[in-house]
């Protein structure tokens, strides 16, 4: 993929998790990808932050997107190249501080293989 697709695809990215969309965000994933966050570490310590595959990430955004129905991101920049996109942005939630936050996602034939969250 090219830089121009994988910006499209962060684009979409941000557009599906601040409607809450899904089936739109896990579209834009392959069956097999992984996440790793922070929050995960904390929320289900299990996990040791990483889950694998798309019934995993429908049910951890499906409970954050539940738990926190003002939650949206904030795009501060995105950075692609032709196998990842650098997305830096700024977590909003009501009643919250605000949280800025990176994150990488690595992407093959047009969809997302892994994400990986950094914040403090």
């Amino acid at each position: 993929m090219s830089a121009p697709n994988n910006r499209a695809i962060a684009i979409a990215w941000f557009a599906a998790f601040n409607a809450h969309d899904l089936k739109a965000l896990l579209a834009l994933y392959h069956d097999n990808a992984q996440h790793f966050s922070p929050k995960l570490k904390v929320r289900r310590p299990e996990t040791n932050g990483l889950i694998h595959g798309k019934e995993a990430l429908r049910m951890w955004w499906r409970d954050a997107f539940d738990r926190l129905p003002t939650l949206r991101y904030e795009v501060v920049k995105l950075t692609a190249d032709d196998d990842q996109v650098f997305m830096e942005y700024i977590r909003h939630v009501e009643g919250e501080g605000d949280l800025r936050v990176g994150e990488v996602l690595e992407i093959r034939d047009g969809m997302i293989m892994a994400s990986r969250v950094y914040h403090g």
